[in-house]
């Protein structure tokens, strides 16, 4: 460990370097056992000799973002944990259109806020939703009928030798929260995206419509990771969830919200096997009653 920390400060600042990190930091859910490192990685240099030095020291990585669709287990992450810190964006106006190019490590709120403030419209639905621009890429995260798939353009990525490519819509392969990159071991850098020009009051007005509804049907005054559960077809599993009379059902601290049970929140002290236990709850009691499976959207990563 000694060894690979002083690798690691030849590449990077000491303070982007956390050793023995809970992950409940950096977790929307505030769960989560201890990571072996933590890197707040500041550009693909970086990111680039990490993956290098990763490879010669044969030790495990793990790319995240802002932890918002995250669950991790309570035996933590062996290995290294990197997440891209992103600032940048650029804007190339048109005479209707406006191309957004951003970092992946940006947050996406902060980016739909950067849209509305120059005009641009396509963000507004995604103004709420609280992770990283890459991370929104890679489940291809959407509210309100929009989605990232009706936004992007093309991406900028690393492989895991630090080649870079550049990949076009299609090779996305979006579909309902899933991408390519979900699979194909490709670390977003930056995106692309194409927005409308509009009116600035009208988007930003939609903005907190938008809003609005979130915080009187969310749970955000609890910890969370959003929606649990993915739609199966166009049947909504909330809706199946209180049919089960599942609404407010508790395992330890993690609770099926009262205020919406498409959402399992942490009332204080839920631990991930409590999460865990849960789900597999409504998944058997919607099997039996309904004869319908049940896939989770959030990631679980870590070791029991």
């Amino acid at each position: 460990m000694c060894d690979m920390t002083e690798k690691l400060k030849k590449i990077m600042d000491k303070k982007d370097i956390y050793v023995d990190e809970p992950m409940k930091k950096h977790t929307s859910f505030r769960i989560g056992g201890m990571a072996d490192y933590f890197l707040n990685v500041k550009n693909v240099e970086q990111l680039k000799a990490i993956l290098n030095l990763a490879k010669q020291k044969n030790m495990p990585f793990q790319i995240v973002g802002n932890g918002t669709n995250l669950l991790v287990r309570e035996g933590g992450i062996r290995g290294l944990v990197i997440k891209l810190e992103g600032k940048n964006y650029t804007i190339d106006k048109k005479e209707n259109e406006a191309m957004l190019t951003c970092d992946c490590g940006m947050s996406l709120s902060q980016l739909a806020l950067i849209a509305a403030e120059n005009g641009f419209s396509g963000l507004e639905a995604m103004a709420g939703i609280p992770g990283t621009v890459g991370g929104a890429i890679r489940m291809n995260a959407g509210a309100y009928g929009s989605e990232m798939k009706d936004v992007v353009v093309c991406s900028k990525c690393m492989d895991l030798e630090g080649n870079i490519q550049k990949l076009d819509l299609v090779a996305h392969e979006f579909s309902y929260r899933k991408s390519a990159f979900a699979t194909n071991q490709l670390i977003l850098l930056e995106t692309t995206l194409s927005l409308k020009l509009g009116e600035k009051q009208e988007i930003q007005d939609k903005m907190q419509e938008y809003k609005k509804v979130r915080m009187q049907k969310q749970p955000l005054e609890f910890p969370n990771a959003g929606s649990i559960f993915k739609r199966n077809g166009n049947v909504l599993i909330a809706k199946l969830i209180d049919e089960c009379g599942l609404k407010g059902y508790a395992v330890g601290d993690a609770e099926v919200s009262s205020k919406h049970s498409g959402f399992i929140v942490n009332k204080g002290n839920a631990t991930a096997n409590d999460v865990l236990e849960l789900i597999d709850v409504i998944k058997n009691k919607i099997k039996q009653k309904f004869d319908v499976d049940v896939e989770l959207e959030i990631i679980v990563i870590g070791e029991e």
